[in-house]
C-alpha cells in the first residue's frame, strides 16, 4: 500500500509539471494552467477510481468520491492555503470562473434528481470541461 502510494504521488507530479510546461508553453495563462490542466492532473487518481465503481455496478461510490474530492479542493486546500496568507484574487475569477464552477455542480446536481446519471449526462460533463 505504501508503495503504491509513493507511485502515485510519482505520478500525479509527473502529469501536474509535464502538463503545467506543456499548457505554458501553448501561452495559456497560469489562472486557466491551474483551474483545468492541473486540476485534471490531480484529479486522474479519482477519475480511475469511479470508472472502477461504475464498471462494478457501484455509483454512489463514483459519485461519493466526485463530492468529497470537491469538499476537500474547495474548503479544507483554499482554506489552509487563505489562512496561511492572503490569496489574491483577480475579477476573471469572481465574473467568470466561479459562476461555471458553481453552474456545473447544479447541472450536476440536476442531472442526478431522477436518482439515476445517463451516458449523455456524463457526456454533457466531460465535454464542458474539454470547452
Amino acid at each position: 500500500m505504501i508503495g503504491g502510494f509513493a507511485l502515485l504521488l510519482v505520478g500525479a507530479e509527473a502529469l501536474v509539471r509535464g502538463a503545467s510546461a506543456l499548457a505554458l508553453r501553448f501561452g495559456l495563462s497560469p489562472l486557466v494552467v491551474g483551474l483545468t490542466v492541473v486540476a485534471f492532473g490531480t484529479s486522474s487518481p479519482e477519475l480511475v477510481i469511479c470508472i472502477a465503481a461504475a464498471l462494478s455496478g457501484d455509483g454512489g461510490i463514483a459519485l461519493g468520491n466526485v463530492v468529497g474530492s470537491n469538499i476537500a479542493n474547495l474548503a479544507l486546500i483554499v482554506g489552509v492555503a487563505a489562512a496561511i496568507a492572503p490569496l489574491a484574487i483577480e475579477r476573471q475569477l469572481i465574473r467568470i470562473d466561479m459562476p461555471v464552477v458553481l453552474a456545473s455542480s447544479l447541472l450536476m446536481v440536476a442531472f442526478l434528481l431522477d436518482g439515476s446519471g445517463e451516458r449523455w449526462e456524463g457526456a454533457v460533463l466531460t465535454v464542458g470541461i474539454v470547452v
